[in-house]
């Protein structure tokens, strides 16, 4: 069945696949992104050729979001599917990141996300009927040196996650989350580096690690056997696919580093601690499922 899914995030990588993937299983799609107007008219043009409804969203915006879900539900009567896919990456040494860069990073990767679930959550809980993917990371559960500001903005949507998940699980509301691993995307082009080098280069050879980290990574997405991104797009299809409460309350998408092993003792404890609250009716089989 057709389904209306708003994309976050959509002019590039994860949701611009994600998005002309879905569109060509037959959902209506809208993809959204900034300045669909300027800089980013190129892509939105490409989109649309694709029969994919494109909308104007900033993330870091509250007026630019609630506009953005208005016209969606103004043109589709309904939102089924929402996938926060919207972030920005970071990569360096922590200490050298400003408190301005890290507030910018966490408006848009954990503010941004809570900013569209108060937008959609009304019209969902109103249908009694919706799914909710959040695009997190496996450096949400797994912490990679000079990738800890990034990976905490990510621990902090899995907690985010989890919350919403029992919280709606009694509206009828499925809430997970994807959790990719490294894929040649823009991150790799487009990262937060830091704004202070000089405390960077306080640490002699340690700061000079995050660079050949990024300089390996990008060596080995240009291997004819690096890992396919559009792994990505048929993990979200399959959950979009998928009957309500069968769906996994968390998806790996690629190498987990171990993630996969945190996620299956974490829904054990999860199970424990929500059932000596006595909330045991809000953990429905989409967390058991993890």
């Amino acid at each position: 069945m057709s389904k209306a899914i708003l994309i976050t995030g959509a002019s590039t990588g994860f949701g611009r696949d994600t998005a002309e993937t879905l569109a060509r299983t037959g959902h209506t799609v809208f993809a959204s992104f900034r300045d669909i107007g300027g800089r980013n008219r190129v892509h939105a043009v490409a989109l649309r050729a694709q029969n994919i409804q494109v909308v104007e969203l900033d993330v870091t915006n509250d007026a630019s979001v609630d506009a953005a879900v208005r016209a969606v539900l103004s043109q589709s009567k309904r939102l089924d599917v929402l996938i926060n896919n919207a972030g920005i990456g970071a990569a360096g040494v922590s200490e050298a990141f400003t408190p301005d860069q890290v507030q910018a990073l966490f408006n848009i990767n954990v503010l941004g996300v809570q900013r569209t679930l108060r937008a959609a959550l009304p019209a969902f809980r109103k249908q009694k009927d919706g799914l909710i993917i959040n695009i997190g990371s496996i450096l949400g559960r797994v912490t990679f040196p000079f990738l800890g500001l990034y990976g905490a903005s990510k621990f902090a949507l899995e907690a985010m996650t989890e919350s919403y998940r029992y919280e709606l699980s009694q509206s009828g509301i499925d809430v997970v989350l994807v959790q990719p691993s490294a894929y040649p995307t823009p991150f790799f082009t487009s990262y937060q580096q830091p704004a202070d080098p000089q405390r960077a280069s306080e640490y002699g050879a340690v700061g000079e690690i995050p660079g050949m980290m990024v300089g390996t990574f990008m060596e080995r997405f240009k291997d004819p056997n690096a890992p396919n991104p559009h792994d990505v797009a048929e993990a979200i299809t399959t959950l979009v696919s998928q009957p309500k409460g069968t769906r996994a309350a968390r998806t790996v998408v690629g190498n987990g580093f171990g993630a996969d092993v945190i996620n299956r003792d974490n829904a054990l404890v999860q199970a424990q601690t929500v059932a000596a609250l006595g909330l045991a009716q809000l953990d429905l089989p989409v967390q058991k499922a993890a």
